[in-house]
């Protein structure tokens, strides 16, 4: 195999690493987005490394660290675009390849093309009936009628709370499932537009759902079971066949019974009706994105991004002039390795340093018995193979999937041409050098991620919890407003519940750091509490004018109570306010 091949195969392994449960045509999104950044910093650090000197070398990837880290703060396919960024770009610039940039570039995009062509195309091994093509969108979708049938069964007891976070996730997965790049504006495949419509259908379910759980009253049993039947006919790709007898004693009931007739006329009518309409999108414009990039949560993780990325690119080619590593002449494994570490969607700083060194030592350890082992270089490349294979399982934990990684890039350089193929003491070697570098990347981003800065800190995740604030404002402005738009507010309250959910996500990360990381996010985690109060409340309040066409005092108590709960964690959680008066 020669270095085209490497580069063909890294493009291929940083495309497995975005590979996630769901749709194929969201799979593209997912996953190309991140190659094409890539393909970019593999042709920047490429010809920066080839005509530039060591400190313009290590300005040109610090700004280019900023970029990513700016950019990373978008979201989780950002966030991928950025990683794969910056490591293609410490390659290309330190693994010293004999072809040109612009070759090793096309090399990277075929390698990469490849995976998502096989992701794209190949059937799954276990799917439901119907068009294989779409077994993603249709074990989204069921897994949202299931949810919504686990959240009735659940009301009213101690396990409520959280099968209601559980149907917003399964709402955002089935929603980003549904929503992958299309070529026509709308479905043209009926299976298609029949699963749209379902997804649409389970939105007023959910929505009455919720209700009953804010309520606190349990529900007959036979209300969790027309869901789940609904759960099973998604997976089947039949109709909804007969329901149980509807129970109409409250409001709540009274619209989870009219959304589930809704629910089985959408799914009695067949693959053959007409588009019921798109599952409700996030509002994103081109200013919102921007206000993100430079708001504080992507000043914050870029200015961290920039200055680890930085350090561990002037380190290592300090190290690399010197000859430390000896015969070693390939620095960009320092860099690669701070990439991975400073990324904070990967676990804890603490963790995810003891989980990296833990596993590039096991996978250096394991590489040089099978290197001291195998023929070369046929086992070597039957390594790659196993290796490959064991990404996805191994992506389940950090360190499992940091060993998987480790094992995989050493047989690859060294089939490559990096090593000789009969210098196993080389190879191994070279195995405890990946290991010395990866404890100084860990040195390096432990250093810096406690670095005190001049900006404040929990930007990320302040700016999350604004983001949840604004868009819960508009969820209750619009209930309160009493508007007849149904379509409008499910499309609110959806943006609602999916922005919370990225902020507690964003708090729960933060307050597993080190108490001297933590401690600036200090307070959030109420404030998000009462946020998901609000937002049950107002959706109990849309259920109720629905049916009634005016609140009780419960409610509008309730939800005075909350707003006023929630200013009280204003200040010290930076959000901004929001007034009764002005939500009205």
């Amino acid at each position: 195999m020669s270095s085209a091949g490497v580069v063909a195969g890294i493009g291929a392994m940083l495309a497995a690493f975005q590979d996630r449960p769901g749709s194929r045509r969201a799979a593209i999104k997912r996953q190309g987005l991140p190659a094409l950044a890539g393909a970019c910093g593999l042709l920047v650090g490429s010809y920066a490394g080839a005509y530039t000197g060591p400190v313009v070398l290590t300005l040109v990837l610090t700004g280019l660290g900023l970029v990513a880290g700016s950019v990373s703060a978008i979201g989780p396919v950002a966030s991928g675009a950025g990683t794969q960024l910056l490591v293609t770009a410490a390659i290309g610039a330190g693994m010293g390849l004999p072809e040109p940039g612009w070759q090793r570039v096309l090399f990277f995009l075929a390698g990469a093309g490849w995976l998502i062509v096989l992701r794209v195309a190949l059937p799954a091994t276990r799917f439901g009936a119907g068009d294989y093509r779409f077994d993603g969108e249709r074990t989204a979708v069921a897994a949202v009628y299931q949810a919504i049938s686990a959240l009735l069964t659940a009301t009213g007891g101690p396990e409520a709370a959280a099968r209601r976070a559980a149907l917003t996730a399964a709402l955002d997965h089935a929603q980003d499932a549904l929503s992958g790049p299309r070529l026509r504006r709308r479905p043209g495949s009926r299976t298609e537009r029949r699963l749209h419509a379902q997804f649409t259908a389970a939105l007023p379910l959910a929505e009455a759902a919720t209700a009953l759980a804010w309520a606190g009253d349990p529900v007959p049993a036979r209300a969790a079971e027309g869901p789940r039947r609904l759960a099973a006919a998604v997976r089947a790709g039949g109709s909804a066949g007969p329901l149980p007898a509807p129970a109409r004693s409250a409001p709540a009931l009274r619209a989870l019974d009219d959304a589930l007739l809704g629910a089985a006329d959408a799914f009695d009518r067949g693959a053959g009706t007409s588009h019921r309409g798109t599952p409700a999108r996030r509002r994103g414009t081109a200013g919102a994105v921007l206000r993100t990039l430079l708001g504080s949560g992507g000043r914050e993780y870029g200015i961290r991004v920039a200055l680890s990325f930085g350090a561990a690119v002037a380190v290592a080619q300090a190290l690399h002039h010197l000859r430390w590593w000896g015969v070693d002449e390939h620095w960009y494994w320092l860099p690669a390795t701070a990439v991975f570490l400073v990324k904070p969607d990967l676990g804890p700083l603490a963790s995810r340093i003891l989980c990296r060194a833990a596993g590039t030592a096991f996978g250096a350890l394991v590489f040089a018995a099978f290197a001291a082992l195998l023929p070369r270089p046929a086992g070597l490349i039957a390594l790659v193979a196993l290796c490959c294979g064991l990404i996805p399982v191994a992506a389940r934990h950090f360190a499992a999937q940091t060993a998987v990684v480790t094992v995989l890039v050493l047989a690859l350089i060294m089939v490559g041409g990096e090593l000789q193929a009969s210098a196993a003491v080389q190879a191994s070697q070279t195995s405890w050098n990946r290991v010395a570098e990866t404890l100084l990347a860990c040195a390096i981003v432990l250093v810096v991620g406690h670095l005190p800065t001049p900006l404040r800190r929990g930007g990320g995740v302040r700016a999350r919890l604004v983001r949840a604030t604004e868009a819960a404002q508009s969820y209750l402005a619009h209930v309160l407003s009493g508007s007849d738009d149904r379509a409008g507010r499910w499309t609110l309250r959806r943006e609602a519940y999916r922005s919370l959910a990225e902020a507690r996500a964003a708090i729960a990360l933060a307050a597993a750091e080190l108490p001297a990381l933590a401690r600036y996010t200090k307070g959030t985690d109420e404030a998000a509490l009462t946020l998901e109060r609000l937002l049950d409340t107002t959706t109990a309040c849309a259920v109720h004018l629905d049916d009634t066409g005016r609140l009780t005092a419960r409610h509008t108590q309730r939800i005075a109570d909350l707003l006023e709960e929630l200013a009280r964690h204003r200040d010290r959680a930076g959000l901004p306010a929001i007034e009764l008066a002005a939500a009205a």
